[in-house]
């Protein structure tokens, strides 16, 4: 009897805390995909807090790291190693502009929406290279269409 009290309650919990609903994302950084040369694909994900993004090396020379300025104010930034794959858990609401390094120029971005967009417009106001910047402008018309 008891060992079922102590079951039951912590399946409670966990469902309270958002771990029982969580899900996980998977990002590919790609050589070539849909949208063309050096993409993450997907390149926008809706999320909510506590969701998993995992950042798949399928093809070799890119990583995934965040764009200072592109989070939500109190997140610490991360940044991936070349060739590997990379796990974030994502606990607080906002956008999440990335970047492949190498390929940032490129245009190789992604926009992770987690939950309410918060900081949307201290995100759209960080300057962007190149094919980043109207990679940027696509990106947070999805955002802004969706609100």
């Amino acid at each position: 009897m008891n060992r079922t009290i102590a079951i039951t309650t912590l399946g409670a919990a966990l469902a309270f805390s958002g771990v029982a609903g969580a899900e996980e994302f998977e990002i590919r950084m790609l050589n070539r995909g849909d949208a063309g040369a050096m993409v993450f694909e997907p390149d926008h994900v809706k999320a909510q807090p506590g969701d998993t993004i995992r950042f798949v090396a399928a093809d070799k020379g890119h990583n995934a790291e965040t764009i200072k300025g592109m989070i939500p104010d109190g997140v610490e930034p991360f940044k991936g190693d070349l060739n590997h794959d990379l796990t974030v858990t994502l606990t607080s609401e906002g956008v999440y502009g990335i970047k492949c390094a190498p390929h940032y120029a490129m245009g190789m971005v992604a926009l992770i929406e987690v939950g309410a967009p918060v900081n949307l417009d201290e995100a759209k106001a960080v300057k962007q290279p190149c094919k980043a910047k109207s990679v940027f402008a696509e990106l947070f018309g999805q955002v802004v269409a969706a609100r």
